[in-house]
């Protein structure tokens, strides 16, 4: 039996989750947890075969809870089941260690198979994150950073709202608000600190 591991802060995903796995005669749910920080718990307690991680969650997320789960367990896998495919996200969860990266739109069949995958070391990507994930590393630094954006996403990584980072910059908080949005545009992210995260992996900030 392939023992599995479900990490998600939504009880009716875990729920609908179990039903679909427990299904299959060689795969058993031994755990539930819905933060990141009570997966590495369940996870050191139950040593599970292959854990399905959710990326976004209260508190600890799914790429750091991944990172500390693979510290402590060797020999668990982790496949990532989320809604978000966008670049920084699946580069994250890979570097993290997930072995596997579906979104929450998988067959049954996709997901079962996609553990017993990982089960046996192999990696398993959904289609798009494939495809996303091979461009990005045929062209991984991505359009280059202007000399501004890179100055505002380090002042946004000290800390500063836009409106400090005007004053700092002697520009006006509209602005500031322009060159983050063209630095996430060509990031490829959505947020802050997906930014900055993005950026310090690409080496843009210390």
């Amino acid at each position: 039996m392939i023992t599995v591991l479900l990490v998600d802060d939504h009880p009716v995903v875990r729920d609908g989750l179990r039903g679909m796995l427990n299904s299959e005669t060689d795969l058993v749910v031994v755990g539930e947890a819905g933060s990141g920080l009570e997966a590495v718990t369940m996870a050191r307690a139950h040593r599970p075969d292959v854990i399905l991680m959710d990326l976004r969650m209260p508190g600890l997320d799914g790429v750091h809870a991944t990172e500390a789960i693979l510290r402590e367990t060797r020999t668990s896998r982790v496949v990532v089941l989320t809604t978000y495919e966008s670049d920084s996200d699946i580069l994250r969860a890979v570097e993290a260690g997930a072995i596997g990266y579906l979104l929450k739109d998988a067959t049954k069949a996709e997901l079962a198979s996609a553990i017993r995958a990982a089960f046996r070391g192999e990696t398993m990507l959904a289609p798009s994150v494939a495809g996303r994930l091979v461009r990005q590393i045929r062209s991984p630094a991505g359009p280059a950073l202007s000399a501004r954006e890179v100055q505002v996403l380090g002042l946004v990584a000290k800390g500063r709202t836009n409106a400090e980072i005007g004053r700092a910059l002697h520009i006006s908080e509209a602005t500031v608000k322009t060159h983050l949005l063209r630095a996430f545009s060509k990031l490829d992210v959505s947020d802050r600190t997906a930014a900055v995260t993005t950026a310090m992996a690409r080496g843009l900030l210390e």
